[in-house]
């Protein structure tokens, strides 16, 4: 059965940084590994500098890897256009990127746009996925970015991710610029969503309780490899030590 996303081998080197052998850190990804089938969340876990958002940028081609294969939905990454494979792939950030100038209904509608569907077609995929993240359609759809708090910005993110339908959705530290109590908030609304959806979801982040909390599995990162791969509750008894001083933060 084909998975949404398949990773193998996957490395980066930065060029002109001395020979492989010395081990200078030129790897800032290496021989990583991992699958995810429809409705699991891959949370990749790591200090800061592990290799996690290189890895997402590796797998929508912001970056070319240097070594190992990445497919989406069984199609090779580096076989497909640029463009083209981004748009089968909901990408969101911690700062979100909406267009300040577009109101919330063209930023969450830009994908399906781009890819041709037709405007009533667009607008009801609108409504529904405002309405799905907790926005108010008739209340939200002609308010501007800047007339937003940074909650409702990150539920507009998640809209414009997954307006086109996209089989597989990357997450970078989406929550990690809000205040603690809408943090929490929006954690719990996310795990509700990932029941509703049944995307493949890649999430990086590297507070370990949101990813205890958020995982179908867990993925460690450290010093640019995979280091453990497992459930949450493998992680929280894994004798591994970078496990361990993850769960004594925890």
């Amino acid at each position: 059965m084909t998975r949404p996303l398949e990773v193998q081998g996957l490395g980066y080197e930065l060029p002109g940084k001395g020979k492989r052998e010395t081990g200078d850190g030129r790897f800032l990804v290496r021989d990583v590994s991992f699958t995810v089938g429809a409705g699991e969340t891959l949370v990749l876990l790591g200090r800061s500098g592990s290799g996690k958002t290189t890895t997402l940028k590796l797998i929508n081609r912001l970056l070319e890897p240097t070594a190992g294969e990445v497919r989406i939905a069984g199609a090779r990454a580096r076989d497909l256009p640029a463009t083209r494979l981004r748009r089968r792939i909901g990408y969101v950030i911690q700062e979100v990127g909406l267009f300040p100038h577009f109101t919330v209904a063209r930023n969450v509608g830009l994908v399906p746009r781009l890819e041709g569907w037709e405007p009533p077609r667009i607008a009801a995929r609108v409504r529904e996925l405002l309405a799905i993240v907790g926005l108010d359609p008739g209340t939200f759809l002609l308010r501007h970015p800047h007339q937003l708090s940074g909650g409702q910005r990150q539920r507009v993110g998640v809209a414009r991710a997954l307006a086109a339908d996209p089989p597989l959705l990357l997450l970078d530290e989406p929550f990690g610029a809000l205040d603690p109590i809408t943090r929490v908030e929006l954690q719990r609304e996310f795990q509700a969503l990932q029941q509703r959806l049944g995307q493949a979801m890649v999430f990086v982040t590297h507070d370990v309780r949101e990813g205890l909390m958020l995982a179908t599995r867990i993925g460690l990162m450290h010093q640019g490899k995979l280091v453990f791969l497992g459930t949450p509750q493998e992680f929280r008894e894994s004798e591994h030590p970078e496990c361990k001083k993850f769960m004594e933060a925890a």
